[in-house]
């Protein structure tokens, strides 16, 4: 059996479509099970011992023009399953262009009426998004839904060997959108706390090492280290599955902790857990401000400012 699953959005939603992955192979072992991805979430990928081919939509440039040409490549496959968890039409189309027996999305998706099956996407029932995921294949698969895992090989925990001490912990204090990151000060405070007994890595992206740079310059100690840059997605993730604690904010960082079931503190500040893209971690706290907040949540994805212009559910968070 030939599967393929789709889901060409960022990061976080990337690793969480890696629980279909493990859903689908205890299922069916034998089944060849392909993944298809945007450009730079491929790291995250690597000899994953479950994916047959991985599929890069390119993106930046020329992304109408590479999106045909992978459809006309996964059209060659014949696929007996196509799943698609991305609801734009982009994904819409690859799953079309198929010639799949089986496709399947959810209703938000433009050109979902083309599916064999459709599922509602509704962030209002309580479902976690791997268990939204799972509704579609829910018919066929009847265990319940697998956790997202990573598969760091050992070269990569190797290449991390000598950061791993007997008591660290890793702060990944960025986030894409602005009000979905605790403001930098709260992250001083956490970090001064936590470098008067622990070791603290500072991890995030290159785009985040000014961020990181500026938190280190503010705590001025030794057991603080700035990382942001230096270690991969999947280095980053071998790095926390033995840390005592990380703490992040509502994004990437969080799912890298979840797929290694890492454990994970998560700030929570204009979203809301609610949303089902919480932590999965067995050892795992969300902190979140106490204020009551007729504006909070304000969005799914979180604003590049607040629009109150008061970031409350920033501000208000208390590090303790």
């Amino acid at each position: 059996m030939k599967i393929l699953v789709i889901q060409t959005a960022f990061i976080g939603d990337a690793i969480l479509a890696t629980a279909l992955l493990e859903s689908l192979h205890h299922w069916n072992s034998k089944a060849s099970i392909d993944f298809m991805v945007r450009s730079g979430n491929e790291s995250l990928f690597e000899e994953h011992p479950y994916i047959n081919h991985l599929y890069i939509w390119h993106k930046p440039k020329n992304k109408i023009a590479n999106l045909v040409k992978l459809a006309f490549d996964i059209r060659k496959q014949k696929y007996d399953l196509v799943v698609n968890l991305h609801r734009f039409a982009s994904s819409g189309f690859v799953s079309f262009m198929s010639g799949a027996k089986d496709k399947r999305g959810f209703d938000k998706n433009p050109l979902a009426f083309l599916y064999n099956k459709k599922v509602i996407h509704d962030l209002r029932v309580g479902l976690h998004e791997t268990e939204r995921n799972h509704l579609l294949i829910a018919d066929i698969v009847e265990a319940k839904s697998s956790k997202p895992k990573l598969y760091p090989s050992s070269k990569i925990f190797d290449s991390i060997k000598h950061l791993q001490t007997e008591n660290y912990v890793c702060l990944a204090p960025a986030s894409v959108w602005f009000t979905k990151q605790m403001p930098q000060v709260k992250w001083e405070q956490l970090a001064k706390k936590l470098s008067a007994s622990t070791l603290v890595y500072l991890l995030g992206a290159p785009g985040d090492l000014k961020l990181c740079n500026a938190i280190a310059a503010n705590v001025v100690h030794k057991n603080v280290i700035v990382l942001a840059g230096k270690l991969s997605l999947l280095q980053s993730a071998a790095l926390m599955n033995s840390a005592t604690m990380n703490y992040v904010n509502d994004s990437a960082p969080m799912h890298l902790c979840s797929a290694m079931n890492a454990p994970v503190t998560v700030f929570f500040c204009s979203t809301i857990p609610q949303f089902g893209f919480g932590p999965l971690s067995d050892n795992s706290k969300i902190v979140e401000a106490t204020t009551p907040l007729d504006c909070r949540p304000c969005g799914i994805h979180g604003f590049r400012a607040c629009p109150q212009q008061h970031f409350k559910c920033g501000n208000d968070i208390e590090i303790q």
